[in-house]
């Protein structure tokens, strides 16, 4: 019976790697800048005549993709732009985003998290060390995660559930994480029309530029600062 409830357990999270190597298979070529492109017309004619609707689906479409950890993320934040303008179309990326991350956060600490954290807990050592370490700077942490380029956005929800982290953190960190990136890209998508009108794909390694990229690790300096200054008062005292 014990072994039948953790199976339950871990469904969710285990349908959720499943169908992410189906849809990285089948999705990968579907959901892109071409497809954009070639439906920009039907999708602003449904907009314009069903936008309450347009945005329910919108959001919900992006949540799927991140909560199922579907190729095209990048697309549909584009899309949000392109749709709805940079704002509000930040808001309705980042609240599916959000969404899609806090329903793997969700399934895998059902089905593994909490257990692997007590494991790590009960077995001391240096990993147990480093799961207290990032307990301790929890906000930190989470935020860095979200502001660095460097971490994998699934990684990112993957590791706050195998620590721990509670879902008000997690929610909050996600979201306003993800924000800075999030408004780059959606104001790349605001101006798509006129890329489709020179027949051109958009630049997105925008994000990377000095004047873009300094100010979100200037973010990610400061999320730092209270992990440093942590650091500095032990080796004080």
């Amino acid at each position: 019976m014990a072994s039948r409830s953790g199976i339950i357990e871990k469904l969710p999270f285990l349908i959720i790697l499943a169908v992410a190597a189906i849809g990285a298979f089948f999705l990968r070529d579907q959901i892109s800048f071409v497809a954009l492109a070639e439906n920009r017309e039907t999708l602003l004619a449904f907009r314009d005549a069903n936008y309450l609707l347009a945005v329910i689906a919108f959001m919900a479409g992006y949540t799927v993709i991140v909560g199922f950890s579907l190729p095209g993320a990048t697309i549909a934040t584009l899309t949000g732009g392109f749709l709805f303008g940079t704002f509000p179309g930040v808001f309705f990326n980042v609240i599916g985003a959000t969404l899609g991350a806090i329903a793997i956060f969700l399934a895998a600490r059902t089905g593994f998290g909490a257990k692997f954290s007590n494991r790590i807990e009960g077995k001391g050592g240096a990993v147990a060390r480093l799961q207290a370490g990032l307990r301790e700077n929890e906000w930190s942490v989470l935020f860095l995660m979200r502001l660095v380029p460097a971490v994998p956005f699934f990684l990112a929800n993957l590791i706050p559930a195998f620590v721990g982290t509670r879902v008000s953190r997690f929610a909050i960190s996600t979201f306003l994480g993800i924000m800075p990136g999030a408004l780059v890209y959606t104001s790349v998508g605001a101006g798509l029309g006129q890329v489709f009108a020179r027949g051109e794909t958009p630049d997105l390694s925008i994000l990377f530029a000095p004047h873009v990229l300094g100010p979100i690790l200037g973010l990610a300096a400061l999320s730092a600062l209270p992990i440093l200054i942590k650091f500095l008062r032990k080796k004080v005292n």
